[in-house]
């Protein structure tokens, strides 16, 4: 929702923020130097654009009618869940949910995956100024969305474009009686335009290589490896890491290249790239696949929050 007392501004630091009609309902751009950074708050508060020197850096499989749908484009919020849960019953902070009459999303495997917040109406903006946009979302006013996720809490996503790069933090408010388990996540769908897949490469830290099994779920057992800067190619990836000190993952080509830096409350990755795809995501985690289906989530107490953070940086090469 985009309240009506919302008007473009601009200030001395060469950014901007307005708001704009698309799909039939109001997006915020938010611009700063070579940068410009599009969200639709009435529809999940998604990413739909990030353009650097006017290039289009997000890639929409299927388009955004796709995402309207339930798939992932752009730059979606994965809530309460990030990634995937190993069964339709899980249990945490003490409660047992059952999702089997709730028709959550589920995978190829028929797992619940990535939560309830894909399209999801009844965002509210709270701050609009230049660079910058906050958006509000009471998840403990929706029974509908408790019945699978009963821990009534706040989300606040705010956005912010400087002329380095676009920041994502995610901040949730515990507003109930209950303690709610930490399991969300981002999902940028990322693309090097100008150039094809078999140019880039991706960089990345020294990490723990989390094993997944032919489900895509942890089996407990990880492979340290060393930091590397390694062609893309025909590589494909669907994998999970623990990232250590240094959390900055990269795409490049010849001339361009993406910093995604992981940064307060984001230990974990997981890497998408499927086969023939023209994208990969770099995916911010709070906690590793199916951790909210082991009850191994971390967890905010009553009248508590939890803040997430990280962001994404282009820039050219040579």
């Amino acid at each position: 929702m985009v309240p009506a007392d919302i008007t473009p501004r601009r200030d001395d630091a060469n950014r901007s923020a307005h708001v704009r009609s698309r799909l039939g309902v109001a997006t915020v751009v938010l611009a700063a130097g070579t940068l410009e950074a599009t969200f639709v708050p009435e529809l999940g508060m998604v990413g739909l654009s990030f353009r650097h020197d006017g290039d289009e850096l997000l890639a929409l499989p299927g388009g955004a009618s796709a995402y309207r749908a339930g798939h992932q484009a752009g730059l979606p919020l994965l809530a309460p869940w990030a990634n995937r849960l190993g069964d339709h019953v899980y249990e945490a902070a003490g409660v047992t949910v059952d999702l089997a009459d709730l028709d959550p999303g589920v995978d190829d495997n028929g797992l619940p995956i990535h939560g309830t917040m894909t399209a999801r109406t009844g965002w509210e903006i709270s701050s609009l100024v230049p660079g910058c946009v906050r958006a509000r979302f009471d998840y403990g006013a929706r029974p509908d969305l408790l019945a699978a996720f009963p821990f009534p809490h706040e989300l606040v996503v705010e956005a912010t474009l400087d002329e380095h790069a676009l920041t994502i933090t995610t901040t949730l408010r515990a507003t109930g009686s209950r303690a709610v388990p930490i399991a969300f996540g981002w999902h940028p769908y990322l693309r090097l335009p100008r150039s094809s897949r078999r140019s880039w490469r991706l960089l990345h830290p020294a990490w723990e290589h989390l094993e997944l099994d032919d489900r895509g779920l942890p089996t407990g057992r990880s492979t340290p490896e060393e930091a590397a800067d390694q062609p893309l190619g025909h590589r494909t990836f669907d994998d999970l890491y623990a990232l250590g000190d240094d959390r900055t993952l990269a795409l490049e080509d010849r001339r361009r290249c993406l910093n995604v830096s992981f940064d307060e409350g984001y230990p974990y990755a997981q890497v998408f790239a499927p086969p023939g795809s023209a994208f990969v995501c770099l995916e911010p985690m709070t906690g590793p696949t199916n951790a909210l289906g082991q009850g191994t989530c971390r967890l905010v107490a009553p009248g508590d929050d939890f803040t997430a953070r990280f962001s994404i940086e282009p820039g050219w090469l040579g």
